[in-house]
């Protein structure tokens, strides 16, 4: 039961082109949003509700998220939710949820979009 912890799949659309960064030590990272849709009726009206979500994706993963997500690609994510604060330099604390990708799977056409 322990491998059933702590995890997360979410299958949706990329917000916008993820923010790649490589660090010194040969380390990446990727940061990117997520937008998943849920449906529900109300007076037999359909409405549509849009969840976003932030993901980080680390090294192998990150370089697939490099290459091959842009914005308004669908993807599904496999990952573990994660939170974090920090303060602002006004004094403010501030919170983040953050799903850490460990797998990504592209949904749909796949094109190499490498720079």
């Amino acid at each position: 039961m322990s491998t059933l912890r702590n995890q997360v799949q979410l299958i949706g659309n990329v917000g916008n082109d993820p923010e790649n960064t490589n660090f010194e030590s040969g380390k990446k990272v990727s940061r990117f949003s997520l937008a998943t849709n849920d449906y529900y009726r109300k007076d037999g009206e359909k409405i549509q509700i849009t969840e976003w979500h932030n993901l980080v994706a680390w090294g192998k993963q990150a370089e697939l998220v490099e290459n091959y997500v842009s914005k308004g690609k669908e993807i599904a994510v496999h990952g573990k939710l994660t939170y974090r604060s920090y303060e602002t330099e006004a004094g403010e604390k501030k919170y983040i949820t953050e799903v850490i990708v460990n797998e990504v799977l592209f949904l749909g056409i796949v094109e190499n979009s490498e720079k």
